[in-house]
Parts: C-alpha cells; structure tokens; sequence
C-alpha cells in the first residue's frame, strides 16, 4: 500500500509522522511535493493529489476520508479508529468534516502547484 501525502504542509506532516512511527512494513509513504512519480502513479493531478490524502491499495487509488479509513485498518495502534469512523452515519459526518479542513488545507497550500 501506498500512502501520498504532502510533506511541505506542517499538519499533514505532523498526522503522517504519528502514522510512520508504528513502523508498518506494507506501508510505503510518498511525498507529492514535486513528485512527479506520483502523478504517473495515481493517475491524478497535482491540485488532486494536493487537494486529498491519497492511498493506492493494489491497483485502486482511493481518496478524502475513506483513506483515511485503509490507512486505520492497517495500523494496528489506530484500528480503533477505522472501527468507529467507518460506521455509516460517522463516516458520513467524518467526510463532510474532513472535505471542509481539507479545502482549507488545499488554500493554504496550493501555492505549490506550477499551474
């Protein structure tokens, strides 16, 4: 599995660092900063790619807060989670909350792309 994340932005930084810490062996972190390996990889664009958190699970690429979601449920220490956002009427709530932040995010951040 593969997660894409943007190193530059400190709060994604600083979420995927607790996740790196667990030491997943199946678990293969990639930068979207100037990647463009990640382009090719996922098929998406550099806004898409900055716009979400990203994981490629075999050949699908999933995106927002059902990344989210894999990401927990292969982290042990964070299945507790998966358990309780994936309940339908959290999840939803779960992504109408992680869009808002992560548009935020997205401005914050966008000064990245090269258009």
């Amino acid at each position: 599995m593969k997660v894409y994340f943007n190193n530059s932005c400190k709060i994604c930084k600083a979420e995927i660092d607790l996740y790196k810490k667990e030491k997943i062996q199946e678990i293969d972190w990639i930068d979207i900063t100037d990647n463009t390996s990640a382009l090719k990889e996922t098929s998406k664009n550099s806004k898409e790619l900055l716009r979400r958190l990203h994981v490629k699970d075999g050949e699908k690429v999933i995106d927002g807060a059902e990344a989210f979601l894999v990401l927990w449920k292969k982290i042990p220490k964070y299945k507790f989670l998966y358990k309780f956002f994936k309940l339908p009427i959290i999840f939803n709530l779960f992504s109408i909350g992680y869009e808002v932040v992560a548009f935020f995010l997205y401005l914050k951040n966008k000064k990245q792309l090269k258009n």
